[in-house]
């Protein structure tokens, strides 16, 4: 009897310790072995990692069915079912991982600048460090490729279309009134102070489904999500005051900014091109709060600026000087959520609310006009997993235009608009593997104020040939409405969206602080605004039977290692462009397109004056004009448009610096164009004027202070 139960426990210790053999072999999608990769049974510490030719060997306890995990860093995790019993000489294949570091990325009609972007060609102090841009997020921009130098009009062109075929966005929601307030041939000024954002994306077309209303770019700003400690900044300059603090919490955090500007003092001292009454003066102001929930961060953006100016334009067709008198109000606020749930669940959804409001008075007349727009957007995101990602969404804008003319005499001339415009999309990152990625998507969007509904296709790929270059190829459809200089007649006459569509080739190489970007496209617009008289009134004839393409190359090249503290850039542009819209009487070129154009900007640090210095070049070709004393339309070229700038930011302490720098150095006499006589002289000519820049060069003298805890951030990434 001994005997027997000593062999029970026997025979129940080996069924109950016994161990069997798990072997196989590691491999790539070629087939090669792959060394040290980690295998082992989920749940389990039983497991090995694979030798140099990819074999592996271990020995588990557990039986049946069990899910054998293999992973390693630059591949995709492998979970597979395995009966243990009969796991011999398996073969493990493994997929490289998609989301690695140098996996491809779609790079056709987009420049990035952002800590967080994976192929940026600029940096988040580019944006404001560069020599001429006086801390404008627009000028800075101008200096990239694709842009056209619009002097006289300060927005931004982009390929061929006119500055209102660029759409902006903060955090994904849009910004109808991005310009501060104007008037004819006196630059605007982008409304938003870039040390609020962390990063921009500049889409120069073929741009994103989730994005609309737009027929050649969008400019997308990304606030900061988190500041890093609490500080104050104070800024003392030639042409006003500025006042900043940020307080941090545990989960929350609130930035404020103020500025007040009056170009009086500066223009006393700085002779000037312009006969001003009353020099700009504007109070703005800007916030952000943020949150940070476990799950996701709301932010809530505001920003105020009321502005003014008065002055005497020349005219060649008035023997008195026009006075201007302009006054404006804009207000702007953004509240947007992005955060996760459920199982790879992503949510973005904001609204946004907008009010502009102009009193200007030109001589005796009057004109006052006022534009409340909003956006509503909600956006999902699903993971299926790292090779397939779908987003879809709504967005809902509503704008209101009312405009009053008074003329000194007779009635008041009222027109306006209200635009609804509802919009649905869908959107598919597709990653077939490591170099090889494609975006599928499609917009949908009914326009209540047009009655019609468009579906815009859009559609890129990407191709990594090598570790550090790659092609990418987008197409798109986009439609706008019309600006609000036509549709506000829109009670008099029936408009269509106006429609283009993008054909885009890139290339991209980034090696070790050096980036080259090459890029050729074809833009085809149709059902351009077309009217019959001098200038577009409410009984024009007007039809959307224009047309026009842009074709061209775009080259980039910056390099930050070759010379040590030295970082520079160089873009060009090279664009064929003709359009038949507005009274064109044939299609040509447009007056705000150079054929070529081109940038150089250098940052340089000396360390032993503890000071950057940087200098920017900017080029471009005559720009067409109409001279009606010649029979050919649009036949006349001004000259070419040269402008150096210089900056120098010196650091007195780690926390105050203080900056100089001056627009047009070498005070080349640019002309943007001319102004002719409705009417012919005596002898028959038709007399002109040419259109310059306000001020032959502007100079700029700031003192920069920061508080903080740390006592050694300062506001060179402002400058």
């Amino acid at each position: 009897m001994k005997t027997i139960f000593t062999l029970s426990v026997i025979l129940l210790t080996t069924v109950l310790f016994s161990q069997t053999t798990i072997s196989g072999k590691i491999v790539d999608e070629k087939g090669k072995p792959v060394a040290a990769a980690n295998i082992f049974i989920d749940g389990t510490y039983d497991g090995t990692s694979s030798s140099e030719v990819g074999e592996f060997t271990f020995e588990t306890k557990t039986k049946g069915n069990q899910t054998l995990v293999v992973s390693f860093l630059i591949y995709e995790s492998s979970k597979i079912v395995i009966d243990v019993a009969n796991a011999k000489n398996l073969t493990v294949k493994l997929r490289e991982s998609v989301t690695s570091l140098d996996a491809v990325v779609i790079t056709a009609g987009t420049l990035e600048a952002g800590d967080k972007s994976r192929v940026s060609v600029l940096k988040p102090l580019d944006i404001v460090t560069t020599a001429g841009s006086a801390g404008n997020i627009i000028a800075a921009l101008q200096t990239l490729p694709g842009t056209q130098l619009v002097g006289e009009d300060g927005r931004l062109f982009v390929r061929g279309g006119e500055a209102n075929e660029t759409q902006t966005f903060i955090d994904g929601i849009r910004v109808a009134q991005p310009y501060g307030a104007s008037t004819l041939n006196i630059p605007a000024r982008g409304r938003f102070s870039p040390f609020l954002f962390s990063g921009i994306s500049f889409s120069t077309g073929g741009y994103s489904a989730e994005y609309g209303e737009a027929l050649s770019s969008v400019l997308l700003l990304n606030t900061q999500d988190d500041p890093d400690q609490n500080k104050t900044e104070i800024s003392l300059m030639t042409v006003g005051l500025g006042l900043g603090n940020t307080q941090k919490w545990k989960k929350s955090s609130l930035t404020l900014n103020a500025n007040y500007t009056n170009l009086a003092p500066y223009q006393v001292l700085i002779p000037q091109n312009v006969d001003w009454n009353s020099p700009f003066r504007s109070l703005s102001g800007e916030t952000v709060y943020r949150y940070n929930f476990n799950n996701g961060i709301l932010k809530v953006y505001a920003s105020f600026e009321s502005s003014k100016f008065d002055i005497n334009q020349k005219s060649i067709n008035s023997p008195d000087k026009i006075r201007v008198d302009l006054n404006n109000n804009n207000f702007y606020m953004n509240s947007s959520y992005k955060g996760v749930f459920g199982n790879n669940w992503q949510i973005t959804t904001g609204l946004s609310y907008g009010y502009s409001n102009n009193k200007i008075n030109l001589n005796l007349d009057n004109v006052s006009n006022d534009e409340n727009a909003a956006h509503l957007k909600l956006k999902l995101r699903k993971s299926f997993s790292d090779r397939l990602k779908l987003s879809f969404g709504a967005d809902y804008f509503i704008t209101k235009f009312n405009e009053d003319f008074s003329p000194t005499s007779g009635l008041i001339f009222t027109n306006g608009y209200q635009s609804n415009i509802a919009a649905v999309y869908s959107e598919a990152d597709i990653f077939f593997s490591k170099n090889w990625a494609a975006k599928v998507g499609v917009r949908a969007a009914n326009n209540a104020l047009l009655n019609e509904t468009a579906i815009s296709p859009r559609i890129s790929f990407a191709y990594k040939m090598a570790k550090n270059s790659q092609f990418s190829f987008a197409y798109g459809d986009f439609t706008q409405t019309p600006n609000a200089d036509y549709v506000k007649y829109s009670r008099y006459h029936q408009f269509e969206s106006e429609k283009a569509s993008h054909y885009i080739l890139n290339y991209q190489y980034n090696k070790n602080g050096k980036t080259f970007r090459a890029e050729t496209y074809f833009k085809d617009y149709r059902n351009l605004v077309k009217f019959d008289t001098e200038t577009a009134v409410f009984n024009s004839d007007y039809s959307n039977t224009g047309s026009g393409y842009a074709k061209g190359l775009d080259l980039f090249w910056r390099d930050g290692k070759s010379i040590k503290n030295l970082e520079y850039w160089i873009s060009y542009s090279y664009i064929d462009t003709e359009r038949d819209y507005r009274n064109f009487p044939v299609q040509v070129t447009p007056n705000f397109v150079a054929d070529h154009t081109l940038s150089i900007v250098t940052k340089y640090w000396i360390s032993d004056l503890k000071s950057q210095v940087g200098f920017t070049h900017s080029f471009s070709t005559g720009r067409p004009y109409n001279n009606p004393n010649e029979t050919q339309f649009m036949n006349g070229k001004t000259k070419a448009f040269n402008n150096l700038s210089f900056n120098w930011a010196y650091l007195l302490s780690p926390q105050k610096i203080l900056y100089f720098s001056v627009s047009n150095v070498l005070g080349t006499q640019n002309v943007f164009g001319y102004e002719y006589a409705n009417k012919p002289n005596d002898v028959g000519v038709f007399n002109r004027k040419e259109i310059i820049p306000t001020a032959d060069r502007f100079f700029f003298i700031g003192f920069f202070w920061t508080i903080s805890n740390d006592k050694k951030d300062n506001q060179l990434r402002n400058l």
